[in-house]
């Protein structure tokens, strides 16, 4: 498997290439398959090993194509050593490929966090399971905002089909003619679309308005310098909130402490997982966290990684359509 281009998968040749050195312990799919909202996400998947990234950059839109050269490191899923390739298509394939590394990953700082592992004899254990797994971080602010209004208070299957919908709605087709993948909208676009034609896509007038506001403030948004401006910024929006923040900067900024307050299912999980409670608050997720602060959000990562969730009890959210409504 030479790549995307050797192995004639894109027709088009890229406009920059990279290699990626691999130093330590690396599990590329786990590690970029954060990215991806579910298999079939219009801006990010999975195509015969090859993972591609769709994105609006400064200077156009871009994809990026990230792949594991085989050999060179141990075999499997979590490699020690080896390369990673990365290719860049589009106006804005030299600021993708820059930024490469971080996308995969590989800017992600671990250190310390073995020390701090140790709290919990369950943390440790998924910390050596796990370690190849690594927080990527995109760089690209709004569009990953977008995504997370349209997660706010619906189930997963709402939140995908309004966001695809969106997407295809008002994107467009990626550089490097890769099937079904798509760039996500400009803000302006965005920002200039009234609040009722997102309705048949599946956002309500709340939703559909914040995803304008913000569209409106996505130049600010995106000279952020780091995590903790950009969670000012944004929750100073009207309709955007700490779990929408820490949902962002946790995959922008590759922020490992990010924790989303306001979660559904995550404090549940982790009082199940660390003090073997089914049900526990924002209060009590917090508290049981507190060892792992600088982490704390790895450390949620690390429980959805391995599975870990609590009991369910009572009847699921329903599924609902605001586009039928």
């Amino acid at each position: 498997d030479g790549g995307p281009c050797d192995s004639g998968r894109v027709p088009e040749r890229p406009a920059r290439t990279r290699t990626l050195r691999l130093t330590g312990p690396y599990h590329f799919a786990g590690s970029v398959g954060l990215l991806p909202l579910g298999r079939h996400d219009p801006c990010a998947r999975f195509v015969d090993g090859v993972f591609y990234w769709a994105t609006r950059t400064p200077d156009g839109p871009a994809t990026l194509a990230l792949w594991r050269e085989p050999g060179g490191g141990h075999a499997g899923p979590l490699s020690q050593g080896g390369v990673l390739r990365a290719a860049g298509y589009g106006p804005g394939a030299d600021w993708v490929v820059e930024r490469a590394d971080a996308v995969a990953g590989l800017r992600d700082d671990v250190t310390g966090f073995a020390a701090l592992a140790t709290a919990h004899p369950l943390i440790a254990r998924l910390a050596r399971d796990h370690r190849g797994l690594r927080l990527p971080a995109t760089g690209g602010l709004f569009p990953r905002l977008m995504r997370a209004i349209c997660e706010q208070k619906v189930t997963g299957q709402e939140a995908f089909r309004a966001y695809a919908a969106i997407v295809r709605r008002f994107g467009e087709r990626a550089p490097g003619r890769i099937p079904g993948l798509w760039v996500p909208p400009a803000p302006e676009v965005l920002a200039a679309t009234p609040y009722w034609a997102f309705h048949p896509l599946g956002l309500e007038q709340r939703r559909a308005d914040t995803i304008r506001r913000a569209a409106r403030e996505a130049g600010r948004l995106e000279r952020c310098a780091d995590s903790e401006e950009a969670t000012a910024r944004m929750t100073a929006i009207p309709g955007v909130g700490p779990w929408t923040a820490a949902e962002v900067v946790r995959g922008v900024y590759g922020d490992p402490d990010a924790v989303s307050v306001g979660d559904y299912h995550i404090p549940n999980t982790v009082s199940w997982a660390l003090a073997g409670e089914p049900r526990g608050d924002d209060a009590r997720m917090l508290e049981l966290l507190e060892p792992f602060r600088g982490h704390r959000g790895r450390v949620c990562v690390l429980l959805a990684a391995a599975g870990i969730a609590a009991p369910r009890f009572g009847p699921r959210m329903p599924l609902r359509s605001f586009a039928t409504y």
